[in-house]
């Protein structure tokens, strides 16, 4: 794929293995791949490369729109000045430059000057020690982008998409929060970035059930019955293809799979289960509903091997890649050259 502008990579933990991961993705680029940039410090980056074993590869640039030229030749490096990072060992005093460096990525795409944006991993407990307010890496980018709606997060791996309805919160919780209205939401979201960001002109959704056997028409609950078929009749109405409630259990099913482009799930784990038994190592986390492009590798930090060279950058290489497909299609659905 051939992109006039790049992607930017943040930096992430700098302690965790979100640096190594952006050199090897870089070393171990195709003649095809995306071009990227990294937010991050040229003199960790520098040092890093020589520690698991790939020499100089990174390059300084003064402006984002470099980084296409650079990159067959050296890894873009947008330079936010030394950092002192030791792998294995977040610290609070590195907490600014990571959410700088996704201040940056989100500036940047927003002024037009890369495609998309792909944050690498972040400790979250580091951060909150710093005093950071938000739960989260979506939350944050949703106050620093300002979209209209509240952002929607996707998984996605070849041949399944999933969407947490609930999220980052206790299955208790989770049951107190699901409602009608927060599934109408998540749909008119959901059907809408199908079709701009992922190209398909009529997509299915599929509506997972709550209980088991989606409650077994009111035997095994009844929250198919009051909450989730009123949502899928709403959505229904408004022109989103939405069918189910389906049973959990069967609705991940090779056969079930082809039958709808995403699927919308009641709680984190109804969703993350299924991605991460297909696909472990290439999953990727899409932010769906912001005005720019947001991917992420769907791992953590994994400070147990970072500086070992031993991290495998497929999730990392499968954001970017689809961060470059989600940009190109928004530019073709809105007509942009």
């Amino acid at each position: 794929m051939t992109l006039s502008l790049p992607v930017a990579l943040t930096m992430g933990e700098p302690a965790g293995i979100g640096g190594e991961l952006t050199l090897k993705a870089w070393a171990n680029r195709r003649p095809d791949s995306p071009p990227f940039l990294a937010i991050d410090s040229v003199d960790r980056l520098d040092r890093l490369a020589a520690d698991i074993g790939l020499g100089s590869v990174v390059q300084k640039i003064d402006h984002p729109r470099d980084a296409v030229q650079v990159y067959p030749k050296a890894l873009p490096v947008f330079d936010m000045g030394p950092i002192t990072a030791r792998p294995g060992e977040p610290t609070t005093a590195t907490a600014m430059y990571v959410l700088e460096s996704i201040k940056t990525a989100v500036a940047l795409a927003a002024d037009g000057d890369v495609a998309a944006i792909v944050t690498n991993p972040i400790q979250k407990s580091t951060l909150y020690d710093a005093g950071f307010k938000f739960p989260g890496h979506t939350e944050y980018l949703a106050s620093l982008a300002k979209p209209v709606s509240t952002p929607v997060m996707m998984l996605c791996c070849e041949g399944l998409r999933v969407v947490p309805v609930t999220i980052h919160v206790s299955l208790r919780d989770a049951l107190e929060t699901l409602s009608s209205d927060l599934i109408v939401e998540q749909g008119w979201i959901t059907d809408a970035a199908l079709r701009t960001d992922f190209n398909i002109a009529h997509p299915r959704i599929a509506i997972a059930g709550l209980n088991p056997h989606a409650g077994e028409n009111g035997a095994m609950g009844d929250e198919e019955r009051t909450i989730i078929s009123p949502a899928i009749e709403r959505l229904r109405a408004n022109g989103v293809d939405a069918s189910g409630p389906y049973p959990p259990d069967t609705l991940f099913t090779a056969p079930m799979r082809k039958t709808y482009d995403a699927a919308l799930c009641m709680y984190h784990d109804q969703a993350l289960i299924p991605i991460k038994t297909l696909a472990f190592d290439t999953g990727v986390n899409a932010t769906l509903g912001l005005p720019i492009i947001r991917t992420s590798p769907d791992h953590g930090t994994a400070l147990d091997i970072a500086g070992k060279g031993i991290a495998s950058e497929s999730s990392l290489v499968a954001a970017i890649q689809l961060a470059a497909t989600m940009a190109a299609n928004r530019r073709g659905h809105r007509g942009d050259t």
